[in-house]
């Protein structure tokens, strides 16, 4: 039933628009990879891990997101469509969610219409496509910064998942990020990695977890 689904969106949007070609894909040196349950960011390039910060996540706990204001952090790959100085929180960098995989789930729930999923699919064919960010699925998911630093701020953000489902590092570290993402650039959210590898070449012992 799935696939049928699959086929029948694709065919969908063909039918939708006949004469826009899909943009070819863009190549990043760079891609992220955040780690939920260790509270890792990681910054990669091929197999060579170039950076690795600490973060923050959602208040809601362990699990993707799936629906608005359960302040959950979701979970899937996801691209940068775009960033921006933020006064709340320094700097903000968004990312395409809900993606394919929310929106499927979603459907399969009742929380979006068919109009709704055909609409995020159709954003995610397009290059740095923003789907809809007012489903009840939510939006604005991204990473970014604390705003005005202070030290309670910082030892909050050290200690506790504090965003409303964003990923939260440092102003200094939001600004490190910076240089290694674009547009299009790959983040993929994981609780926890299959490849174990990863975590060693990281070096976090696959045992400690630090999720909730």
């Amino acid at each position: 039933m799935p696939n049928f689904l699959l086929l029948f969106i694709s065919l969908a949007l063909s039918l939708a628009s006949p004469f826009v070609l899909a943009t070819p894909p863009t190549e990043f040196p760079y891609e992220i990879i955040v780690i939920k349950s260790k509270r890792l960011l990681v910054v990669k390039k091929g197999t060579r891990v170039i950076k690795k910060y600490h973060v923050a996540l959602g208040q809601g706990g362990i699990g993707g997101k799936r629906v608005e204001g359960d302040k959950r952090t979701p979970e899937g790959e996801y691209e940068i469509v775009g960033s921006w100085p933020s006064r709340k929180f320094y700097y903000f960098i968004h990312l395409n969610y809900p993606g394919r995989q929310d929106a499927m789930a979603g459907y399969k729930k009742g929380l979006i219409s068919w109009e709704e999923l055909i609409h995020i699919y159709r954003a995610h064919q397009e290059q740095n496509g923003t789907p809809p960010q007012q489903t009840r699925l939510g939006g604005f998911i991204g990473i970014h910064g604390i705003g005005e630093e202070t030290n309670q701020k910082l030892a909050i953000h050290q200690d506790f998942d504090w965003t409303r489902g964003c990923i939260a590092l440092t102003n200094t570290e939001i600004d490190e990020l910076r240089q290694f993402i674009g547009p299009g650039t790959p983040v993929t959210i994981l609780n926890e990695p299959d490849d174990k590898g990863l975590l060693a070449d990281i070096g976090v012992d696959s045992k400690v977890s630090l999720a909730n």
